[in-house]
């Protein structure tokens, strides 16, 4: 079973400011990566196809696929998790998110699906893109 990411992208006002970021961090790797102190237990899972959802402003927005889940250390020794992402961002339909601390699983009936091409990637608060689904209208 394939399972994904949820995590917050902290100070990114929009899905460019995720790019942004990491196309500096692709002048130096061949991927963009995160680090985070605490390894996922389901990191098998996740690695069967898994992807990590990035929420910016309150909604989950854009999706990359995890290609890679490794042990590192920091700078003073300290064990490491090193998140490997593929490049290509995938905006989803906007879905609402409750802040949280770190980062959360999340089962894939639960993940947004994905923007098809040609669909605009509008940036409405996720409160309205929810009412006009239920409206039928979106």
């Amino acid at each position: 079973m394939t399972i994904h990411m949820v995590k917050l992208s902290v100070g990114s006002e929009d899905v460019d400011d995720i790019a942004n970021w990491q196309a500096r961090y692709l002048k130096t790797s061949p991927n963009p990566m995160h680090f985070t102190r605490m390894f996922p237990k389901r990191a098998e899972e996740i690695l069967r196809g898994g992807s990590i959802y990035w929420v910016v402003k309150g909604a989950i927005r854009v999706r990359q696929r995890i290609v890679d889940i490794r042990q590192e250390q920091d700078s003073e020794g300290r064990d490491m998790c090193a998140l490997v992402f593929d490049p290509q961002l995938v905006r989803t339909y906007a879905q609402a998110k409750r802040p949280f601390q770190g980062w959360r699983y999340l089962k894939p009936e639960d993940a947004p699906r994905d923007l098809k091409s040609g669909e605009a990637a509008l940036d409405i608060p996720p409160d309205l893109d929810t009412a006009l689904k239920n409206a039928g209208v979106w």
